[in-house]
């Protein structure tokens, strides 16, 4: 109940909110608000977020000016979200041009699952960078190739395989999800170690990086990979046929120490460095965010509480795991919000071990996301009435 309750909450302050002048960019004095709101009705051609770069260029900018902090009301309700959840999760918040984090269980590592392609994606893009790689480069992808679960491209295999470009393997992991194209972009780029060895070259911390999808998913399973499991229903096969005790034990084992585990904070500090360009050059960073803008997985998770007027923007990677009896191996969504004036906040979502339906996991992201989206819309009220709300 705690959960909806706050669900509701932040959808009368949108409402209430985001229709009027608080949808809008500052423009910088009183005087002009009444104009702006007039625009507005007049259904005035929307109003385009800045860029990448330029967004950028803002957090240079405000990283010398003196830092408000989270509202009360902001960590007082990632806290009761957190702790009225049946189950374990990890949320975080972080604002990324003022550089403060909420959170709850923050610190705790659970599973990504496929949020991992995100990593995947950014080590694909530092190799181009450094000229190692071509996003034009066009590869094979082989029956050899396959993995396991959703993996849209693979209806192209045929007997010998299919042409791919980089751009488009990479395109579709981030946007589709396709498992098939990231387990090809990852050993492309050297395997599991070159995504760790980028996480120590850029001090990315509390995250970790699996063995690749085929080896993690069976793991789960309690089973060792064999690639004739890859066709047809053969994995869903050889898992319906271990006893329920060995599938409880894998799946505990995984829980208690996720091997591709991250902790929600580690997942909003990488992106918040990833929209300050210090993960990537300005045209990768531009083209990560635009992906990860135009994905339409998990419209019911964070996406869903993301305002619909014109100018905010959400780029974000979904992950869902295995389901044992009720028990889920991670359910997730981690995102990059704009808002219409042009600040960044980072949100993660880490959805461990739970029996709650999904309607419950993704009211509990929506709860947050609406948090997320109030707190700013009650800042730029104070901006514009000169109230401080420093802790409100």
């Amino acid at each position: 109940m705690r959960v909806k309750n706050l669900v509701e909450k932040s959808s009368i302050w949108r409402k209430a909110l985001i229709t009027g002048l608080l949808a809008l960019p500052i423009a910088g004095c009183a005087g002009v608000i009444p104009q702006a709101a007039a625009q507005t009705s007049q259904a005035s051609a929307p109003y385009v977020a800045p860029p990448p770069a330029a967004t950028r260029e803002t957090v240079r900018r405000e990283r010398a000016e003196p830092t408000r902090g989270p509202s009360r009301q902001l960590s007082d309700s990632v806290t009761s979200l957190g702790r009225a959840f049946s189950g374990e999760v990890g949320i975080s918040v972080r604002d990324i041009e003022e550089g403060w984090t909420v959170s709850w269980n923050g610190e705790r590592f659970l599973p990504q699952q496929s949020v991992s392609k995100t990593w995947v994606a950014l080590t694909v893009l530092d190799q181009v960078d450094r000229g190692r790689m071509s996003l034009d480069r066009m590869v094979r992808v082989r029956p050899e190739d396959a993995v396991v679960f959703h993996q849209p491209m693979l209806s192209r295999m045929g007997n010998g395989g299919f042409q791919a470009s980089i751009r488009e393997l990479f395109t579709q992991a981030m946007t589709r999800s396709d498992n098939l194209a990231n387990d090809r972009l990852l050993w492309l780029s050297g395997g599991p170690e070159a995504v760790r060895a980028y996480f120590e070259r850029n001090n990315l911390e509390g995250l970790r990086f699996g063995p690749g999808e085929r080896d993690l998913q069976s793991g789960i399973a309690g089973m060792t990979w064999r690639q004739s499991m890859a066709r047809g229903r053969q994995f869903y096969s050889a898992r319906s046929s271990l006893s329920q005790s060995v599938r409880r034990e894998a799946m505990e084992r995984y829980l208690a120490d996720p091997i591709d585990g991250a902790t929600a904070n580690g997942m909003v500090e990488a992106l918040a460095r990833l929209v300050q360009g210090d993960l990537l050059s300005e045209r990768s960073t531009e083209l990560m965010i635009s992906t990860m803008r135009a994905s339409r997985t998990g419209p019911q998770r964070l996406r869903g509480a993301v305002p619909e007027a014109s100018g905010w923007q959400f780029g974000h990677k979904t992950g869902t795991g295995q389901n044992l009896n009720g028990m889920v191996a991670g359910y997730n969504d981690v995102g990059i919000v704009t808002t219409p004036d042009g600040r960044n906040y980072a949100v993660a979502v880490l959805i461990g071990n739970t029996r709650v339906g999904i309607p419950e996991r993704q009211r509990l992201m929506q709860a947050v996301m609406g948090q997320v989206v109030s707190h700013h819309l009650r800042r730029r009220y104070e901006l514009f009435t000169g109230g401080n709300g420093a802790s409100n």
